[in-house]
């Protein structure tokens, strides 16, 4: 595996909580107790629960997980100011995995509930505004779609081959997909405008429920970002460079 170290590193602001910087001898379960949005970190890694009292690093091990990558994007989430951020250690090919899994989570499984939720929520006698949240809806997601497939069919096979020392693209860089890396959920904001201000459910339960779904969503996208930006690109950044002077 190809290791990156990682320094002076600039992000922008990450989703989740900051409670400590954890390490490999802390429990699993005393991290996940403590911040549960690590749960997703946890099932992008293919990590199950039942692992009783078992450290961070004994849990990866059991499970094919590298632990230093696991801990390099628990910990950049976790860290709110970034004081550690540029210390990382980590697998490239295990990011490229994580991330991989992140996109199949995204397409198969969370916005495809999102929008069955919504189907359910809202009132399709109010034909107007329904069509235009479906239609909101369903642009949000070909975006999110086409960004991630673009990663898939385009990124991971160039930092495959940067990895493999194998020949690669003319005049392609990571620094290109850098500059079309936009914020994705950005989107959903114009979404959420819409139920919040115009639409007037006669039952909020279901609506509220799938709102905060939506919140969510949008939060767990920009952390998925949040690690390509801070993590993912600078460690491609340094493949680059390190190849330029090997020619």
């Amino acid at each position: 595996m190809c290791y990156i170290c990682m320094t002076d590193i600039h992000a922008i602001q990450p989703m989740m909580y900051r409670l400590g910087k954890y390490k490999k001898s802390d429990p699993m379960s005393v991290l996940v107790c403590e911040n549960y949005p690590i749960l997703l970190v946890m099932s992008r890694f293919g990590i199950p629960l039942g692992f009783g009292d078992k450290t961070i690093e004994e849990v990866c091990r059991d499970n094919g997980v590298d632990v230093d990558t696991f801990l390099s994007i628990t910990n950049c989430l976790l860290d709110e100011d970034h004081a550690e951020a540029g210390n990382a250690i980590f697998s490239i090919e295990a990011m490229m995995q994580y991330l991989h899994n992140s996109h199949d989570y995204f397409l198969q499984f969370k916005l495809p509930a999102i929008r069955r939720r919504l189907l359910d929520a809202i009132d399709c006698g109010q034909k107007d505004v329904s069509f235009a949240i479906l239609c909101f809806f369903d642009e949000y997601a070909a975006e999110v779609q086409k960004h991630m497939l673009y990663e898939e069919q385009t990124v991971y096979p160039y930092v495959t081959a940067l990895l493999r020392k194998e020949p690669l693209p003319k005049g392609y860089s990571i620094d290109i997909f850098s500059r079309q890396h936009d914020q994705v959920e950005a989107k959903l904001g114009e979404l959420k405008n819409i139920l919040i201000k115009y639409y007037p459910a006669e039952s909020s339960n279901e609506l509220n429920s799938v709102l905060f779904d939506i919140f969510t969503c949008e939060e767990d996208l920009a952390s998925h970002n949040y690690i390509e930006n801070t993590l993912f690109v600078p460690a491609v950044k340094k493949l680059e460079e390190e190849g330029a002077r090997g020619l």
